[in-house]
């Protein structure tokens, strides 16, 4: 990107995110922004995050176009959030209660495939909170204890998921039918074992990495939904009353090892601990875009109050077999050398 915009960051201390901003009024930014495609992934590919403020984007479909110029194929079918209107790419951010926050994640991780790239849009900040935090997932995995690594390497994750109407989103609303055929086929080709339980609800498991290596840096990195799933993670009075009303087997979502046993708690608490060492948070303003590498950078939310109104798009699904591919052939690689 050229003189129309200009590279800073909003601290002294931080690089994380990279902001831009313009040099003049009324700079096109997403005419700007298709003519630099190359410039903002190299950039997106060093700092993991990028902060997009003072360009006068002033409407979601606006937002949406200028994602649409840095990444043109964007994903348009994502059961756990909302879309934003009828038709286009554009969804509204996780409905969760505005006084609890949303925990680290890297969306999709525990899903078959993934996306690479995910906007944020500020439509409305909050008077009070509801920044949207990240965290570099290669400073995370630098800073958990290598034992840790290693067991997470070679356990991987089994993210359990029961789809249970008022409390996580139904399994009609998720796979977008009504036919458990289709569903059915989608967890076949995506590797996920399903389970009908009584009263029509439906119980998945699924296997997935706990560390990744980016398939287009090489770099290893803590890639997963550990905290949002993990039972431990709940506020202690949430999960207390879901144990006695559920049981820990029709808990809406849980994470094990990929063998299916327990996490330490205290390999949870040190999760917990790195993430909170390397978080970074900074207050939303109007128009602002938070364009995001999802495997380099994870992202939560923080409580608010009053009205907030964050919208999302991703785009360049990843899958996680081609990942593991990569990874086979780079071992091949190194093997050989």
């Amino acid at each position: 990107m050229t003189t129309p915009v200009k590279t800073e960051y909003l601290t002294s201390e931080e690089m994380l995110p990279l902001v831009f901003k313009p040099t003049f009024p009324d700079i096109d930014i997403i005419d700007c922004a298709r003519n630099n495609r190359e410039f903002i992934e190299t950039k997106l590919l060093h700092h993991g995050a990028i902060l997009l403020r003072g360009f006068n984007l002033d409407s979601v479909s606006a937002f949406e176009n200028l994602a649409e110029a840095i990444c043109p194929e964007l994903f348009g079918e994502y059961g756990d959030l909302p879309r934003e209107g009828v038709g286009g790419k554009v969804y509204g951010s996780t409905p969760y209660p505005a006084d609890k926050a949303i925990l680290f994640h890297n969306e999709s991780s525990h899903l078959h495939c993934w996306p690479l790239k995910i906007w944020f849009f500020c439509v409305q900040p909050a008077p009070q909170g509801g920044e949207t935090p990240i965290v570099d997932c290669r400073k995370v995995y630098q800073l958990l204890d290598p034992k840790l690594r290693s067991r997470f390497e070679q356990k991987q994750l089994m993210y359990v998921r029961n789809y249970t109407p008022g409390l996580d989103v139904s399994w009609q609303e998720f796979f977008h039918t009504k036919d458990k055929a289709v569903v059915e086929n989608y967890c076949r080709k995506a590797g996920t074992e399903f389970e009908w339980k009584q009263g029509n609800d439906l119980r998945t498991r699924r296997v997935a990495q706990a560390i990744a290596k980016h398939p287009l840096t090489g770099e290893s990195v803590f890639f997963n939904q550990i905290q949002l799933h993990h039972v431990s993670c709940l506020e202690p009075a949430v999960r207390e009353s879901l144990l006695f009303l559920l049981g820990e087997d029709n808990l809406p979502r849980n994470v094990y090892y990929g063998d299916g046993s327990q996490i330490e708690n205290s390999a949870i608490q040190e999760i917990l601990a790195v993430y909170q060492e390397a978080t970074i948070s900074f207050p939303w303003q109007q128009g602002d875009v938070l364009m995001l590498d999802n495997m380099l950078t994870a992202h939560g939310r923080n409580p608010y109050v009053g009205s907030r109104k964050i919208v999302v798009a991703m785009g360049e699904i990843i899958r996680s077999k081609d990942i593991d591919r990569q990874g086979i052939e780079a071992a091949n690689v190194q093997s050989r050398s």
